[in-house]
């Protein structure tokens, strides 16, 4: 398997952002990324999609689509779309009719920032996802960073300090969002979970303060979504594209919060008599299973099973437990920074039937 780091949901001038495509790869190329996802609102913009290089790197820039409804107040009900490849904005109103047209073209579908708070005191509304009655929709957006920075603020001063200081806003995906995913995966339903930038590079002023909230190469220094792919990346566009598209649809994913430390080569994985599934995989209970985990570094490692810690491991970087339950299985790996206990690694789950 290979892996690739992923930097996705992201804005241009097209909608909201400050960057251009061409900016945001040169800042991925800084930030050593391998692939970005361009989600410009309620516009799908056709000719950025390609390789961007310099020097001895290159980055693969896709371009997808969030979709909201712009007449609803507040809007929301925000989803992903990549790989569509085709304008599916006018069906903004019905999610699950966008969700169907979505997955008609061939797009995957996640439903971004599932829980995201309001701020009042910069008149900022609460834009969770409301209509959880659909389904057939590919994932969540577990983690969104701009999301998370919202909810810290409480107040001008607060925004002053985490403007300045946003290395330490980060601690995790909401707690709600985890459970709404939990509660998802064990109704049944397959959800892969991605985390996101939510980058804008926005321009902000507060009195005679002026600063960027946050540049794009912050960002992907930090929340990203680690892909594994059966063939490497060759450098032609669609086929890579391709097998990008073919990961998330599949699970084949961790998120990875790279700033306290790079999470690249985290890997869990479940072992049986004559099988073998990664994340995203499904493995037969049958004469008992071993889940092998591997982090970068020493952490702290949670092992759940149907969204329930079964198994904590302190100050480790292998681990392993047999099992002959079925179970939806996933990890939590949490590490100290900046004073603080945070989330540094979440993993897809394994399928134990």
């Amino acid at each position: 398997m290979y892996e690739y780091l992923v930097n996705l949901h992201m804005h241009t001038p097209y909608s909201d952002g400050r960057g251009t495509h061409r900016q945001i790869a040169q800042a991925a190329l800084q930030a050593e990324i391998d692939v970005v996802i361009v989600t410009d609102h309620n516009v799908w913009v056709n000719g950025p999609e390609d390789y961007y290089s310099e020097a001895e790197r290159r980055v693969l820039l896709l371009v997808g689509e969030e979709v909201h409804d712009q007449a609803r107040e507040p809007q929301k009900n925000h989803l992903m779309i990549f790989g569509a490849d085709q304008e599916l904005a006018p069906l903004a109103r019905h999610p699950q009719s966008l969700i169907d047209a979505a997955q008609a073209a061939g797009g995957l579908t996640f439903i971004a920032h599932p829980v995201d708070p309001d701020s009042p005191t910069f008149g900022e509304p609460d834009l969770s996802w409301v209509s959880w009655d659909v389904h057939g929709f590919t994932g969540i957006e577990l983690w969104n960073a701009m999301s998370e920075f919202k909810s810290r603020l409480k107040g001008r001063l607060q925004a002053i300090y985490y403007a300045f200081n946003p290395e330490r806003i980060a601690s995790g995906p909401f707690p709600n969002a985890l459970e709404r995913w939990d509660q998802l995966l064990a109704a049944g339903r397959r959800v892969v979970a991605v985390g996101g930038s939510d980058a804008h590079a926005m321009r902000a002023r507060m009195g005679p303060i002026r600063r960027t909230i946050f540049p794009y190469k912050f960002h992907f220094q930090a929340i990203n979504t680690h892909i594994f792919t059966l063939q490497p990346l060759s450098g032609d566009v669609a086929e890579d594209k391709a097998l990008v598209l073919d990961a998330l649809r599949n699970g084949h994913a961790f998120i990875g919060y790279d700033l306290p430390a790079p999470t690249r080569g985290f890997t869990f994985k479940a072992q049986g008599m004559n099988s073998l599934a990664w994340m995203g995989g499904e493995i037969s209970a049958e004469n008992g299973v071993t889940l092998q985990i591997r982090l970068p570094q020493r952490a702290e490692c949670i092992l759940l099973q149907d969204g329930e810690p079964v198994k904590t491991w302190t100050d480790r970087e292998l681990c392993a437990y047999i099992t002959t339950q079925p179970g939806v299985y996933r990890v939590e790996v949490y590490m100290p920074f900046h004073g603080k206990r945070r989330g540094w690694i979440f993993s897809n789950p394994i399928y134990v039937r």
